[in-house]
């Protein structure tokens, strides 16, 4: 008999009688045996485990003063060597810690959960029955995952009296750690006696270590872990230990986990991060060279620490020199060092634990030119079929090297720096470059074939056409259009440097109608501009006069040059003229009228506008004459002829309504928006406000289902206007609210408009 154990008896005793209860009662009250009782009372065995305390003290009724009282006893009971209060096995911290309050809310929050550290919300003592709390911190080298937990940890200590132990799983390194040798380390770490450890031999280790941690509230960080199988026999089954794992690694084969994924820091929490190592003078004089710096170390908080060690320890260099040093990409990586300390070796450790396979692709994907790439176009740079890659992007997604957003997968700038370097290492140039034509060569065919979808006798892909993307509608076209378009791009910017003249040509005329539904991306002038050079460089005047029409349309709207944009369409009339084509010299004629109207020049605009329309007409083409039409209704709304532009505009439907399926669909539901619009406007210009509106929220409703932003912005801007000039100042916040709201695609102008309209209101 222990005299801890006869203490823990006689206070058991002591409170069951002041509860006036019979051994036989509490036996019937908490579920313990008359005899386990009994023999606590006597000090026939040792104090009991914190289950049996809590059966005991809810049987007898205990508050959570006396609850704890009785637990602290059962505590002290206990062989010493297995309770080693306050056990405390932690590195030194990092005292610049700057953000993550939400991360570390959040763990605070979980360490408040049952089982973790805090009675429950029926008062029973923590570790009672509960199950541990385990949350598994994941993010790319380089995150701060270990930083984050020694934080949290230091926060948290007081609620776990029962040990705080942090291991090195060393998840990086050849010999790693396995979890035998690392439940021996808790288990010592504890308390647990070395001739205990070896009475019960290896195999019985395991039933050992759960043992110990079921009755404790310990806090127990797992470093660097390498997988689930290194960390899996390390989480306890119950008692009230709160488990933190960090690991490069996703760790998806783990169950009843909390996951918490790192990624890099806000903008703010950079510039203060640094501002922290430099001090406040320093960062306060150079502000924007600062933020420089927290923007290309891409705000990755190992690689803000490597610069603001830099600038410390160099305290004749400016903030400035360190941002122009790292502007040059090629040198990036090898200026982030500082001593020992190297993002390009954080990058290394994750790098060296791939698949070959997994590693060439790492490589290739730093030749993607956009931000981000989906699989069927990475697989174009490896040669393998679309599962295969999709299983490759998933591991490096796994280890941390690459980051997904919905279906699509990216590099961050330094890693994908630091993959070229591999690359260029590993890899020979001619290979290099065969996968880059590869990916390229696809794109362009791809980019192709969808923007056909919106041409004139084109439409759906061949039934020939064979491919991994899904192009089966025009809005599927559109979408990987969008997505796609900072990779289609380059690859087009790389067929007009080497030469293809004819590939250039054929993927701008193919975008020709599409980028109708996406004017302002900001680079049609750039694909445009460089099909205007591929014609001339062919010599082909019809493909010249074409490219320049397009050109023209493109200087005109999407960067709003209207007197820039008379030279092009001038130089395509004469090539039309060369060709003998009605059909480019009408399309020039309408440019033309279109530019002289933006400019108020309204007696060229109707000599235009009418060559156009006779043109379109003797060479046929139907979809030309609707564009004329509307160019003529614009006009005689700018002369104050409102009525005959309502007659014009009509006419404009009525063509439609009896074209059918001649004209494309999205060609149609642009001339029939623009003319319901211009109904609608023509109607408020004659005080006509019921029928106004009316006719702009049909265009409005047209338009949003259609998916062009650009005229959804314009048509409702305008509804706004005549909403408020109709004194429906309710409705009118409503539109414009709608308009300012628009994401990318919008004409930047209209929105800005709604948004001074909405300040107005306010204002009033």
């Amino acid at each position: 008999m222990s005299a801890q154990g006869a203490a823990f008896g006689a206070l058991l005793r002591e409170i069951r009688l002041a509860k006036s209860l019979t051994i036989e009662a509490l036996a019937e009250a908490s579920g313990v045996s008359v005899r386990g009782i009994g023999d606590l009372e006597r000090g026939r065995r040792a104090a009991p485990q914190r289950r049996t305390v809590a059966a005991l003290a809810n049987g007898l009724g205990l508050d959570d003063t006396e609850g704890e009282r009785l637990l602290a006893a059962a505590r002290a009971g206990r062989a010493p060597g297995y309770s080693p209060v306050g056990v405390r096995s932690f590195p030194r911290g990092i005292d610049d810690f700057v953000g993550r309050a939400e991360e570390l809310a959040w763990l605070e929050t979980l360490a408040g959960r049952p089982g973790a550290g805090a009675a429950d919300d029926r008062g029973t003592p923590a570790g009672a029955a509960a199950q541990p709390v385990v949350l598994a911190v994941h993010g790319a080298p380089g995150t701060g995952k270990t930083t984050l937990a020694l934080r949290a940890a230091r926060r948290l200590a007081d609620r776990f009296p029962d040990g705080q132990l942090m291991l090195d799983l060393r998840g990086t390194d050849d010999s790693a750690p396995e979890p035998p040798e690392l439940m021996v380390r808790v288990l010592k770490a504890l308390g647990v006696p070395d001739r205990d450890l070896a009475k019960a031999g290896p195999q019985a280790h395991p039933a050992v270590y759960r043992q110990v941690l079921a009755d404790r509230r310990c806090l127990l960080v797992l470093d660097d872990a390498r997988d689930e199988t290194q960390v899996r026999p390390l989480l306890p089954g119950s008692g009230g230990t709160l488990v933190l794992v960090t690991s490069r690694r996703m760790l998806t084969g783990l169950d009843d986990v909390h996951r918490l994924p790192l990624g890099r820091l806000e903008p703010a929490e950079s510039a203060a991060f640094l501002t922290s190592l430099v001090g406040e003078e320093r960062a306060t004089a150079e502000p924007e060279a600062l933020q420089e710096v927290a923007r290309l170390c891409e705000h990755l908080p190992l690689a803000l620490r490597v610069a603001g060690n830099w600038l410390t320890t160099r305290t004749g260099w400016s903030v400035r020199r360190l941002a122009d040093r790292l502007a040059h990409e090629e040198r990036r990586l090898e200026a982030l060092s500082a001593g020992d300390l190297r993002v390009a070796g954080a990058f290394d450790l994750s790098y060296r634990q791939l698949t070959p396979t997994a590693a060439r692709m790492f490589r290739r994907l730093s030749l993607v030119p956009g931000p981000d790439v989906s699989a069927p176009c990475a697989a174009r740079l490896t040669g393998q079929d679309l599962r295969d890659t999709e299983d490759t992007l998933e591991e490096l997604v796994e280890v941390g090297l690459l980051g997904t957003m919905g279906d699509r997968y990216r590099l961050h700038d330094l890693l994908c720096l630091y993959g070229r370097d591999r690359l260029a290492a590993e890899e020979p140039a001619a290979d290099i470059e065969r996968a880059r034509r590869a990916m390229y060569r696809w794109l362009l065919e791809t980019a192709v074939v969808a923007g056909r979808w919106y041409e004139p006798d084109h439409g759906a892909p061949p039934a020939s056409w064979q491919d991994t993307v899904d192009l089966s509608s025009a809005d599927r076209a559109r979408e990987w259009l969008q997505t796609e378009a900072a990779n289609w791009l380059a690859a087009l910017h790389a067929a007009a440097a080497d030469g293809d003249h004819a590939g250039v040509v054929e993927v701008a005329e193919s975008l020709h109608w599409f980028s109708d539904q996406w004017i302002f991306w900001g680079h049609w002038p750039e694909v445009f501009g460089a099909a205007v050079r591929a014609a001339e460089a062919l010599g082909d005047p019809l493909l010249e006069a074409t490219q320049l029409n397009y050109y023209a349309w493109a200087v005109l709207l999407c960067e709003g040059r209207p007197r820039d944009s008379l030279t092009y369409s001038a130089r395509a009339l004469a090539a039309a003229r060369r060709a003998g084509d009605l059909v480019q010299q009408a399309w020039a004629h309408q440019y033309t009228a279109w530019a002289h109207r933006l400019l108020g020049e309204h007696g060229p605009t109707a000599e235009h506008n009418a060559l156009a329309a006779a043109l379109f007409d003797a060479g046929g083409d139907l979809h030309g004459m609707l564009q004329a039409l509307l160019g003529r209704a614009l006009e005689l709304r700018a002369t104050g002829l409102d009525h005959e532009a309502i007659e014009t505009y009509r006419e404009v439907m009525t063509r439609l309504d009896g074209a059918g399926d001649r004209v494309e669909p999205h060609i149609a539901a642009f001339a029939r928006v623009s003319a319901l619009a211009g109904i609608g406007l023509s109607h408020s210009r004659l005080g006509r406000w019921d029928e106004a509106v009316e006719h702009l929220r049909t265009s409005v409703a047209l338009t949003r289902s259609d998916g062009n932003t650009a005229l959804e912005s314009r048509y409702l801007l305008a509804l706004g206007e005549v909403l408020l000039a109709a004194g429906r100042s309710a409705e009118a916040r409503e539109v414009f609210t709608r308009c300012a709201a628009l994401g990318p695609g919008a004409d930047p102008q209209r929105v800005a408009e709604a948004r001074s309209r909405l300040a107005r209101l306010d204002a009033h």
